[in-house]
């Protein structure tokens, strides 16, 4: 059966399922920005002309500013219409950002199938940040039918770039066999890119691996202990817990 389990939620707006205590990585939250220390203040004008003359660049840019409040006032609303703007002429970065404006009804109604059909149109030019959100999406059945091959699919290209988020969530389906066939040393192997590329989840998993002594792993308390200690770090207080246990000859 699966369980319910809400570790390292940052908001109320994802639940995740997952079995045997390991942890995925939910839905990214933060929108792109644009590339570079831009003086936006300096800039708007130019920005400005150039957005309304149809450069995408510009436009993105400019709906960046409206969202953080760069040179301008904070605008969702206007945030959006410029996103929509750069996202219609094919521009990856805004495509995400307004399926993110989408997901979290910042600036719009909230509505996870439009979202979810702005993060297919930036994940079919390979950014692999929409890769993975969509990814979450159909693990989810959050505005698509719920489609763990599709999510692996996904998780998988995003991971081929080194996404650690999705290294990790990819693990997670091959330890539960969801969308592929079982295999623990696969998700071994997972976990431990993502873990060695600091995230906090994927530690807690490799850990998690380390005590179980499954995927071809020795049970091994000291390296369970250093990376649950790698969690910990990040703030993860089971991690801290599970380490309290161990150091206490506790199962």
């Amino acid at each position: 059966m699966f369980k319910k389990y809400m570790r390292n939620m940052p908001s109320a707006y994802f639940l995740f399922f997952l079995l045997s205590l390991l942890s995925v990585s939910c839905l990214g939250q933060q929108t792109v920005s644009p590339q570079g220390a831009v003086p936006y203040y300096q800039d708007l004008a130019f920005i400005q002309e150039a957005a309304e003359l149809g450069d995408a660049e510009a436009q993105f840019d400019l709906g960046w500013m409206y969202l953080d409040g760069q040179g301008v006032p904070k605008d969702d609303t206007k945030a959006v219409y410029w996103f929509q703007k750069a996202a219609e002429q094919g521009y990856a970065d805004a495509q995400f950002n307004l399926g993110v404006m989408y997901a979290q009804g910042r600036g719009v109604p909230q509505d996870y199938a439009k979202a979810a059909q702005w993060y297919q149109k930036s994940a079919e030019q390979g950014l692999a940040v929409a890769q993975f959100n969509l990814g979450v999406m159909y693990a989810q059945g959050l505005g698509v039918p719920q489609d763990y091959a599709k999510a692996v699919e996904l998780y998988q290209k995003a991971a081929e770039q080194g996404y650690a988020q999705a290294q990790n969530n990819l693990g997670v389906m091959y330890f539960n066999g969801l969308g592929v066939p079982q295999d623990y040393a696969k998700a071994v192997e997972l976990y431990q890119k993502a873990a060695e590329q600091g995230h906090a989840n994927a530690q807690f998993n490799l850990a998690q691996m380390y005590v179980s002594g499954q995927g071809g792993l020795p049970r091994d308390k000291e390296k369970a202990i250093f990376w649950y200690q790698k969690a910990a770090e990040q703030g993860d207080a089971e991690a801290k817990e599970k380490i309290d246990a161990i150091k206490g000859g506790k199962k």
